[in-house]
C-alpha cells in the first residue's frame, strides 16, 4: 500500500499479525452484534482476543484491515497509529480514527501517505475519508473537506473544478444532496 492505493483485501501478510491490537473491535461497528461505532465489542478481551472469535459475525469475518494485508512500516499498526485502514465501498480508503487520539491522522507519518492516496484515487472516481465517530472528512490533495456526522454508508462524491487560474479545486459533499450539502460541509486547511 506505500507503492499503490488499493487496499488489500485478504489474510495478514507473512510477518504481520494483531498482536495486541483489538482496536477494530472498538472502533467498527458491528450490526449483527448490535454494537455501535467507538465502542468495546462485548466480547473483546483485552490480552487474549475475541471471546467468540470462532462463532464471530460475517461482519467481524469479512473485515480486512489494511494494516495486515499490506506493505505498510509498522508505525501504520493501529495500536500504535489508532487508525484502522479500509476499504470503502466506492474503492477507495477509509481511514478510521480513534476518538481518543482524534487527530492521530494528522500526524507525520500518516497525514502525508492520506494525501498521496487522495491524489492517486480522485482521477480514478475512488477517495480517501477519515472517519472519526460518526463525523467524516474528506482528505483532498489541496485541502480536507470535514463532511460532518455521517453514518458509514452514506455515499460521497468529490467534484473537481477549474479555479479561475486554471487548476484544479476538489470539493467533497454527500451524494444526492447537492449544494445544500457543498454549503454546510466546511473545507478545512490541510
Amino acid at each position: 500500500m506505500t507503492e499503490t492505493t488499493s487496499m488489500p483485501e485478504g489474510g495478514p501478510l507473512p510477518g504481520k499479525s494483531c498482536g495486541s491490537c483489538m482496536l477494530c473491535c472498538k472502533l467498527l461497528a458491528i450490526a449483527e452484534l448490535n454494537k455501535p461505532e467507538g465502542t468495546w465489542c462485548k466480547h473483546a478481551k483485552p490480552g487474549q482476543g475475541c471471546s467468540i472469535y470462532a462463532d464471530r459475525p460475517g461482519e467481524c469475518r469479512k473485515f480486512h484491515c489494511g494494516y495486515l494485508s499490506s506493505e505498510l512500516s509498522e508505525e501504520w499498526h493501529p495500536v500504535k497509529s489508532k487508525i484502522v485502514l479500509s476499504a470503502n465501498s466506492a474503492g477507495g480508503i477509509t481511514a478510521i480514527v480513534d476518538p481518543g487520539r482524534p487527530d492521530a491522522w494528522r500526524e507525520a507519518p500518516f497525514y502525508l501517505q492520506l494525501k498521496a492516496w487522495a491524489g492517486e484515487l480522485l482521477p480514478q472516481q475512488r477517495y480517501v475519508v477519515v472517519r472519526i465517530a460518526k463525523r467524516a472528512i474528506a482528505v483532498l490533495p489541496d485541502h480536507d473537506w470535514d463532511l460532518g456526522i455521517m453514518e458509514p454508508h452514506e455515499p460521497i462524491v468529490m467534484e473537481v473544478a477549474v479555479a479561475p487560474d486554471g487548476s484544479k479545486m476538489y470539493r467533497a459533499r454527500r451524494a444526492g444532496t447537492g449544494h445544500a450539502a457543498r454549503a454546510s460541509a466546511k473545507p478545512t486547511p490541510a
